[in-house]
């Protein structure tokens, strides 16, 4: 991620934070409408940056952006402290930004993500979601890395001082942990579906699925040599003089 410059940096060293950002939304119960929502809005929703597990994000993130469809008044909303979200209702599904804006000792640019509002279900279930009205969640992990930080956000990032011999030294770039972090927890939660559990399983079943692949297309080698061979049959059978030819 660029950065400004003015300050000593920490070489050879780069600190990484994860957090998640999403929406849920949920369609309208018939008897508890919002007062002040729109008649042709159908759902409630909310569009969120929120640290792993409830982890707070806001000793490095200082405010976000959120900027939604121009159907909406202000459709640039703010946020400058937690929770770093915003609520809503509406009828139509769009692409939200979302800028995210470090705190000043960092010197780091602005960075903008793309997120895209669900408001209806999909999946084998899809239909019987709707009829409960059940909330339909839609949200990424995601990690900022601050290459070679300066010394104060450094600091600020990990709760601590300076790593063995300062910021001399080019070495080799490493992902720093220590201090204040929120590393993938090893489980998953009711409010969290990432953690390294997830991610082992989602590991095992990419390894099956390429095991399925390489069968695919191992059969598919061997129906396409079957196939250049009667073609070649084919080939001769149509190279043979027509004098020759048994009627």
């Amino acid at each position: 991620m660029p950065s400004a410059t003015g300050n000593k940096r920490v070489r050879g060293v780069s600190v990484f934070r994860p957090f998640i950002f999403g929406s849920e939304a949920q369609p309208f119960d018939p008897e508890k409408r919002p007062a002040d929502a729109p008649t042709d809005h159908t759902h409630s929703w909310r569009v969120f940056v929120k640290g792993i597990n409830g982890e707070d994000i806001s000793y490095w993130l200082k405010k976000v952006q959120f900027k939604l469809h121009e159907t909406y008044a202000q459709s640039v909303r703010t946020i400058e402290q937690p929770p770093f979200e915003v609520q809503e209702t509406g009828w139509g599904e769009f692409e939200i930004q979302i800028k995210l804006y470090f705190v000043p000792e960092s010197n780091e640019k602005p960075q903008t993500l793309w997120h895209s509002l669900k408001l209806h279900p999909y999946g084998p279930d899809a239909e019987g979601m709707k009829e409960r009205r059940e909330v339909v969640v839609s949200q990424n992990y995601e990690e900022v890395i601050f290459n070679e930080p300066v010394e104060p956000f450094y600091e600020i990032l990990t709760g601590g001082g300076l790593p063995a011999g300062g910021s001399k030294g080019k070495g080799k770039i490493q992902k720093q942990i220590a201090g204040r972090t929120a590393e993938i927890p090893l489980n998953d939660s009711a409010k969290n579906p990432y953690s390294r559990a997830t991610e082992g399983k989602e590991l095992d079943r990419m390894a099956e699925a390429m095991k399925t692949v390489e069968q695919m297309l191992k059969e598919e080698k061997e129906r396409l040599v079957e196939r250049e061979k009667r073609l070649a049959e084919l080939r001769e059978t149509e190279g043979v003089p027509a004098t020759t030819k048994k009627r």
